[in-house]
């Protein structure tokens, strides 16, 4: 049909709409789309499209709606047949054109199952590949899929698959998989030969460092461990910190204060974006309040960003020093990860210590989890409907509520700082308890929940704790009991000015030797002698 200039306009933001994902999209989109096709603007060229990107998001229900609008019988059935196949993998597929998109749909369709049954899996593929017609490069991938999810949940057969991997096929995450499966069997000269196939494909961490000399100490070489271990030690992370205390160093810290005219402070404070930004935030409003936010500092240089993240910080607004330094805007200021003051903010540090002192806490670990759970704000909401600072869910919030005889009137209480931080700190100490004092089962826990844990540590009991946490299969909760470790380790710095060792810690000694910090000199022959940072600056 003939269309005008805004019809013509309409059209093509409906059909960009349409092609712009595979996943199901909001019921408002199908009454456009209704009329779209009714026009005559979803030709089968343009459902080919997007049924394509619904197989690679694994979205059956959305294959099926589009196959439902295809004008030739046959393309509608085969369509259907493929969803099918999506759901349940395991039919006769030599029926299937040999083509590109029954290949897609076979490999999406045996990937989703990879996740849940590896071996099954497994078991279809030689069968699928022949009758499609797989080339190489789509068995490389298959057999990656197959080999992670194995890997991923310890299942024996995890080196067999992982060995059936091509290297083609193999990119940064597999390999670090790769070792972690060594790592988890204990075969340390595997582990360590795995490791250096990392170290040659990808920047060294201090994790790559730290595990390089781990490994070369469990293989008798000490020498060479040594040399790993200072070169790790030079960061101030959780490997860099375990890898001074290997060598029994002072901490690698080099913080870094704001130096700017008291005069520029207070005209950033009079800037009307941070005013309203700050304003927002302390009304709850918190999305818009970082909308004005991003406006306000995109326009600031660095030295401005900085100190207007400090003026955020004395309104209360915590969480600026995450989310407004180091990575801002997609661009990177590696200076400021010393803006330590910034980046690790304290408040409430009375109610702190005195909970902790009450529980038999380490302070410096209740801050720790308090900025890793929810930066100091005290109305911080997650999806999961987990609650401020440390980030309760009002269930079991109510239950340790009970325990201890508190009042309690439900998950509002939770937003109460006092009320929130009692709870958790209570919190802590039972997880403390369940696991025997050590708290780096406890940090786990706290994240991923008791089941996991208690799957992983039936999977491997006999794993040093360092060893143990690189291998916790969940990456949110492994990065979680690193962080939170680490960061211990920071908040000491800011408590008392030293440190209780972190291997004594990830244990839960809080009564061992404790030790200092110093901002290693750079390594040129005109390097000035190490600063001593063991006090606050």
């Amino acid at each position: 049909m003939a269309m005008d200039r805004v019809d013509a306009d309409w059209t093509a933001q409906a059909q960009a709409l349409w092609r712009s994902s595979g996943a199901s999209l909001p019921a408002q989109c199908d009454a456009p789309f209704a009329l779209l096709a009714a026009q005559g603007g979803l030709p089968d060229a343009l459902r080919w499209e997007r049924f394509d990107k619904a197989v690679e998001a694994a979205q059956s229900t959305v294959m099926r709606s589009i196959a439902r609008g295809f004008s030739n019988p046959g393309d509608a059935a085969q369509a259907q047949a493929w969803a099918a196949y999506l759901d349940a993998p395991g039919g006769d597929v030599s029926a299937w054109p040999k083509n590109a998109r029954s290949r897609l749909v076979a490999a999406a369709a045996l990937a989703k199952l990879a996740k849940s049954n590896p071996d099954r899996a497994e078991a279809l593929l030689p069968g699928v590949a022949q009758a499609l017609g797989f080339g190489e490069a789509e068995l490389g991938r298959m057999r990656y899929q197959i080999a992670l999810w194995t890997v991923a949940s310890y299942l024996p057969d995890a080196a067999r698959r992982l060995a059936a991997v091509p290297e083609s096929a193999y990119d940064d995450s597999l390999r670090e998989w790769r070792v972690r499966e060594a790592l988890a069997r204990a075969d340390w000269p595997a582990a360590l030969a795995r490791s250096r196939a990392c170290r040659r494909h990808s920047a060294t961490t201090a994790a790559e460092l730290y595990f390089a000399a781990r490994l070369r100490e469990l293989t008798g070489d000490p020498a060479g461990a040594r040399a790993l271990y200072a070169q790790a030690a030079q960061k101030a992370d959780f490997h860099g910190f375990l890898a001074a205390d290997r060598l029994d160093q002072p901490y690698a810290l080099c913080p870094r204060t704001l130096e700017a005219p008291t005069a520029a402070k207070q005209a950033l404070a009079r800037d009307p974006g941070l005013v309203r930004a700050i304003q927002l935030f302390q009304l709850d409003r918190r999305p818009w309040a970082g909308r004005e936010w991003n406006a306000a500092v995109a326009r600031l240089d660095p030295t401005q960003r900085q100190l207007a993240v400090e003026l955020a910080q004395d309104n209360g607004w915590f969480d600026r020093g995450v989310f407004g330094l180091v990575n801002v805007g997609g661009k990177r200021y590696p200076d400021e990860q010393q803006l330590y003051l910034l980046r690790f903010p304290l408040h409430h540090a009375e109610r702190i210590r005195r909970e902790s002192a009450r529980n038999g806490l380490d302070p410096a670990w209740v801050a720790a989890e308090i900025r890793a759970e929810s930066v100091f704000d005290p109305r911080a909401r997650s999806r999961a409907d987990a609650r401020g600072l440390m980030q309760l869910l009002p269930a079991t919030g109510a239950t340790i509520a009970i325990s201890l005889g508190m009042p309690w009137n439900g998950g509002e209480d939770l937003y109460d700082p006092d009320t929130n931080i009692t709870l958790g700190s209570a919190y802590l100490r039972q997880l403390l308890d369940r696991y025997d004092g050590q708290a780096y089962l406890a940090i786990a826990a706290y994240n991923a929940g008791p089941a996991p844990l208690a799957r992983w540590r039936a999977q491997r009991p006999a794993l040093d704790p360092d060893v143990w946490i690189e291998t916790i299969p969940y990456r949110e909760t492994r990065d979680y009991v690193m962080r939170v470790l680490a960061f211990s380790v920071l908040y000491d710095w800011r408590l008392r000015g030293d440190a209780l060792r972190l291997s004594d810690r990830l244990l839960g000694r809080s009564d061992g030797p404790r030790k200092g910090f110093i901002c290693p000199a750079p390594a040129t022959p005109a390097a000035a002698p190490a600063q001593d940072v063991r006090k606050r600056p």
